[in-house]
């Protein structure tokens, strides 16, 4: 930056001392100055030429130094400092356009916590986030970041996960509540305990997926090098034919005033980079270009089921009741019995119970019966509550039962009886998310033509999932092995994306063309696997990503032809006379900074359409 500021300084102060020498008449004065302004740029731009071509690249900037040192040559200073002045201030843009681009990015190094507060005998030490382990107990003051993954330890606290997801409101969190690193604490002080060194936390691969994203070049940006070179043949030919067919040679150095390639090398890198920090303000996390160029091409999004369309934990769906039976009170018994129970819809049954009636009470004499229910006593009444075989044995489904008479409904039914009386019936299920249609129908508008739904599942239960959804194609009990083929039969079709949270869907997410974890409370095996991560707990986000992926393709592709085009123009004008080189040096730079701010709206969400 300091060097490409100081030599747009005298390629500037240059131009004018020339302009004022030829005022007073000094012609020779005023060539002299504009030539000893050009030679530092020209040199600086030949050294950098040198360097890149020690490690086996040839940079089209050569056609730069071609133009300014022809200029001094052909007795043409003035096109010269110019040239010089507008390519060290294009290298000048470049880096306002890098560093906007990149501020997001940057902002979240900068809040990288580096102290933490450690609870050690009694007394509170300060010590580097590096050095927490898993199992220490930290504090946390009001407004500071959170160093580490862990586990609350106070009854609640406010979290701030901004910087993280994307969401702009705090978040309350309870006892036992998973938080992460990166996150600011927005409330009264609390105590959490570390789950992971600060380099395993959720921050850290935050920033690993950074560097990444600054550093990983995408194959559209490879595809605009391996184009550009072409460009610097195609000139030095276009202004040799200029200077044959019409004797002049001036038109020749027109020719090679205006062809610099900066809509190639400047307006891809520029436009990828702020597709990715548009990505991360939303809470998307873009594993660099690449990410951002396959995730623009996909025509088919396969999804897991279990955490990603729907909600990941069991919930009540219905509830019918026997005549006369208060709904409330079955839920308190059965909540007080289901506290004795290690099952996955046990915790479910007991915070809804907590809801809706008043404390519970504690059971006696519980006999679990594994995979079938429970029964004990509750308040001196025996309580069973289970599977129609445990519950029912050979004796019909009551009428009232209802919803245990529809046999599309694909959930867990669990039947309650008192006393020896069947009065209950619930079912529960994995709800479906309440954004997943609406994040299906934009997918479909964005040009994915097919929706797959792969689950380890049943068929019955992920019918009923895909029935409530615009799903093309669903296909159960998939192993993740069978996964991973069914992603390779969809990619043999057509570019493909696979959507999951699990420890299973990582070999899947790392064979699809791009794979998009849900990372906010999904494993850390599948964020690693995945090419774009969802920090935030909603599947609206991957309608998100894939429209800023488009939108930022195809303002880099966008960028590149007409900077092109407008180039190819001016040279065609240029070698027929119509374009003197002054002239065409101040063109050409127009031409950057138009493409260059083109490329920044990638930067901004884009205008709702009305």
């Amino acid at each position: 930056m300091i060097v490409h500021l100081g030599l747009f300084a005298i390629a500037l102060t240059g131009t004018a001392a020339g302009l004022l020498a030829g005022h007073f008449d000094s012609v020779a004065a005023a060539n002299l100055i504009w030539s000893a302004a050009t030679v530092p740029v020209a040199a600086g731009l030949a050294i950098s030429i040198f360097r890149d071509m020690l490690i086996g690249r040839f940079g089209v900037d050569a056609i730069a130094l071609v133009a300014m040192v022809a200029s001094i040559v052909m007795g043409q200073p003035l096109a010269g400092v110019v040239v010089a002045m507008m390519y060290s201030g294009g290298n000048l843009l470049e880096d306002y356009a890098r560093g906007k681009a990149e501020r997001e990015l940057r902002s979240l190094r900068d809040r990288t916590p580096r102290v933490a507060h450690r609870q050690i005998d009694g007394q509170l030490v300060d010590v580097a986030a590096d050095d927490v382990r898993a199992g220490d107990e930290l504090l946390v003051r009001a407004g500071e970041v959170l160093p580490v993954d862990g586990h609350l330890l106070d009854a609640r606290a406010s979290l701030d996960e901004s910087a993280v997801t994307g969401e702009p409101l705090p978040e309350a969190r309870t006892k036992g509540d998973a938080l992460r690193s990166g996150t600011v604490n927005s409330g009264e002080a609390f105590r959490y305990r570390a789950s992971a060194t600060a380099r395993d936390s959720t921050y850290a691969g935050i920033m690993r997926m950074v560097e990444a994203a600054q550093t990983a070049k995408a194959p559209f940006i490879r595809m605009a090098d391996r184009f550009a070179l072409l460009l610097l043949p195609a000139t030095l030919l276009v202004a040799a034919l200029a200077w044959w067919l019409s004797g002049d040679p001036v038109r020749a150095l027109a020719v090679l005033v205006v062809a610099t390639p900066c809509p190639l090398i400047l307006a891809a890198p520029v436009a990828f980079i702020g597709g990715v920090s548009r990505a991360a303000r939303a809470g998307i996390l873009m594993k660099g270009s690449s990410a951002i160029e396959a995730l623009g091409q996909v025509r088919t999004a396969i999804f897991d089921k279990t955490g990603t369309l729907t909600e990941g934990g069991a919930r009540l769906i219905a509830l019918d009741t026997a005549p006369g039976v208060c709904a409330n009170d079955i839920l308190r018994l059965v909540g007080s019995l289901e506290q004795a129970s290690h099952h996955v819809l046990a915790e479910t049954l007991v915070t809804l119970a907590r809801e809706k009636t008043p404390a519970l009470s504690q059971p006696t004499a519980v006999r679990e019966v594994t995979g079938a229910g429970l029964e004990g006593m509750v308040d001196g009444r025996h309580v069973r509550a289970g599977s129609r075989s445990l519950v029912l044995g050979d004796a019909p489904v009551p009428a009232w039962a209802r919803s245990a008479q529809d046999t599309r409904t694909a959930a867990l039914a669990v039947f309650i009886a008192i006393d020896g009386a069947v009065v209950a019936y619930l079912a529960m299920a994995d709800a479906v998310r309440a954004d997943a249609p609406e994040t299906l129908k934009r997918l479909h508008a964005a040009g994915v033509t097919r929706v797959v739904m792969v689950t380890g599942d049943d068929a019955d239960t992920a019918n009923a999932v895909a029935a409530a959804l615009a799903i093309d194609d669903v296909r159960a009990g998939c192993s993740p092995a069978e996964k991973v083929a069914a992603i390779a039969a969809e990619r043999a079709r057509q570019p493909t994306m696979m959507v999951g949270d699990g420890i299973n869907d990582a070999p899947a997410l790392a064979a699809a063309d791009v794979g998009v974890a849900m990372g906010a409370r999904g494993a850390t095996a599948s964020s690693e696997a995945a090419d774009v991560v969802i920090l935030v707990d909603r599947v609206d986000r991957v309608a998100d990503a894939v429209a800023i992926a488009q939108r930022t393709r195809a303002i880099a592709l966008q960028s590149i032809i007409v900077g092109l085009a407008l180039s190819g123009i001016a040279m065609v004008f240029a070698a027929f006379g119509k374009i003197p080189p002054v002239a065409g040096a101040f063109l050409q730079e127009g031409i950057d900074v138009a493409v260059i701010l083109n490329a920044l709206r990638t930067l901004v969400a884009p205008k709702p359409s009305r």
